[in-house]
């Protein structure tokens, strides 16, 4: 299975309401640039100019983005709801999970402490090597977010076009 960004949802916030955090976050205004780029809804292009920008650049836009994606001690009942079922329909008749995420949150984790269920989860760029033999867990394509600061992961992320021009 391939997931995308609207399977948190509604734990975690869209592309837009997230890239409205970060720039409340931050008390930051977008430039006319990044105003232009979030109209065109070119939210990751609007991010990297907002990155390039601020003081701090880089760091300080992904401790921003970290900061609104760590979801609230308590969700809502039902906000994993999807990630469990997947964790499930995701694995083969022996137990192999194949399943390969856009998302950096950590919500397929907590849906599987959720629902007793194991789950091995490698974050880009140390993906596994796709042989049936080799694979089983959650692949996080565009990396993870660190279960504690670690500004290392932060800059691992894939979030910005410029990332993106980077990792693929």
């Amino acid at each position: 299975f391939f997931c995308g960004a609207g399977i948190s949802y509604p734990a975690m916030p869209t592309i837009q309401g997230l890239v409205d955090a970060i720039y409340e976050n931050l008390g930051e205004h977008p430039s006319s640039m990044e105003t232009a780029a979030y109209k065109r809804d070119q939210f990751d292009a609007t991010l990297d100019l907002l990155e390039r920008r601020i003081p701090g650049q880089r760091l300080a836009m992904r401790r921003a983005l970290e900061q609104r994606l760590k979801p609230q001690r308590r969700l809502h009942q039902g906000a994993t709801d999807t990630h469990a079922a997947l964790l499930q329909l995701g694995r083969s008749r022996d137990g192999t999970l194949r399943l390969v995420t856009t998302n950096f949150d950590r919500l397929f984790d907590k849906a599987a402490k959720r629902t007793k269920q194991t789950c091995v989860g490698y974050a880009a760029p140390m993906l596994p090597i796709p042989k049936a033999s080799r694979w089983d867990g959650v692949v996080y394509l565009h990396g993870l977010l660190p279960a504690r600061r670690d500004d290392n992961a932060l800059h691992r992320l894939v979030v910005t076009s410029g990332d993106f021009g980077l990792a693929y």
